[in-house]
Formats: structure tokens, sequence, C-alpha cells
């Protein structure tokens, strides 16, 4: 094994996460999580049109490899005469994807809420709109961490597939040092003890805001 590749190689690719693979990833996550609030309450939402549309779209979403829809949005759209960069479309792809599976954790984070607290919000004088921002998401909000931390956690490693549209990122960059080197096993092995590392981080970060939750909750 070659110490002196490892070590000179190992930089670059910390930086392409840093620079490349997190912004991607938050950017993408942020958007993802407003597609999937507005897709879960569609889908809880009486109205018969707006729950079917978001039914579909979270049955193609997760009945699609997240690669396919990657694809489609970097070279279907210039088809359509929409010309979109590399990374805006991986953000536009990523985001579409956290939504759809996203979108069902906050379902079933608002169906958990007992109905009586819609009935106590209701006593009071609240709004159905009201009682769902002021009451209903905050507890929601609580039981749906852990799943959409987990989900943060997919989209970071999941994001080397945007090194496939030439979004330069972390993988991307262990790729063109591979590439030069002709070390694939080795810069490879680096690149994924560095996705390991971040997938740590972020789990240790994910536990504490769990804790600290905990605690909120019991005082």
């Amino acid at each position: 094994m070659d110490w002196e590749l490892f070590w000179v190689s190992l930089w670059p690719i910390v930086r392409g996460g840093l620079v490349g693979t997190i912004p991607l990833s938050i950017a993408s996550f942020a958007i993802g999580l407003v597609i999937a609030l507005l897709v879960a309450l569609a889908r809880i939402s009486g109205i018969r049109v707006l729950s079917g549309i978001a039914r579909f779209y979270v049955s193609v979403i997760r009945g699609t490899p997240l690669l396919v829809q990657l694809f489609v949005i970097f070279y279907w759209l210039p088809s359509l005469g929409l010309l979109i960069d590399p990374w805006p479309s991986a953000v536009i792809a990523f985001s579409l994807n956290v939504g759809g599976y996203a979108a069902e954790v906050i379902r079933a984070a608002i169906l958990s809420v007992p109905k009586g607290q819609w009935e106590a919000g209701h006593t009071i004088g609240m709004s159905r709109t009201t009682t769902l921002r002021r009451i209903i998401l905050p507890q929601a909000a609580r039981v749906s961490v852990p799943p959409l931390s987990n989900t943060f956690i997919s989209l970071v490693k999941d994001t080397s597939l945007a090194s496939l549209i030439l979004v330069t990122e972390l993988f991307r960059e262990a790729q063109k040092i591979a590439a030069f080197s002709q070390e694939f096993v080795m810069i490879y092995m680096e690149a994924a003890l560095v996705y390991w590392v971040f997938s740590l981080v972020l789990s240790t970060a994910q536990s504490r805001i769990e804790k600290r939750l905990d605690r909120y909750v019991a005082h």
C-alpha cells in the first residue's frame, strides 16, 4: 500500500466532501423537506385530487431508482429545451427523491399525534391550520427526527451518484485521483473511509439531538 499517496490524496477527497458532498446534501435535504411536508399534507387532506396526485408522486419516487431519476433530470429535460447545469440537476433529483421518502415519514408522524390534540385546538378556538402549525407539527417533528436523520445520512452517501453527471464532490475527486494514480482499490477504499467518518459524525449529532428532545419532553 502506497501510504505516501494515501496521505497526499486524503485532503483533496475530504475537501471534496466538505465543499461538494455536504452542501449538496444540505441543499437537497432542505428543499426535499419542504416538498415532503407539502406532499404529506396533501396525502392527509380530504381533497381527493390532491391526495391522488401526492400518492402518485410518492409511488413514482419510491418505485424508481435514484440513478434513473438523476439521469431523467439531467439528460431528458435538455431534450425538451430545458438546459440545467450538473449541480442544480443533482439538487433537483435528490430533492425530489428526499421529498418522496420523507413525505411518508412526516405523514406517519402527523397521524401518530392523538386526535384529541386536534380537538383541544378546536376547543380553544384555533382554526385547523393554526392547530396544525402550533400543536400538531411540533409534536410530529419530534417523532420524525430519527427517521429523517437517517434519510439525511443516506442522502450524504447517495450524492456519490452525482459524480456520474460530473458534479464535483467527494467521490468525483476520488475518481480523478484514482484515474491519475491508477491506484483504484486504495483510493476508493479511502473514499469509503471518508464517507464512513462523515456518517459517524452525523450519527453522533443525531443521537445528541434525540437526547435533547427527550430531555425537553421529560421536563
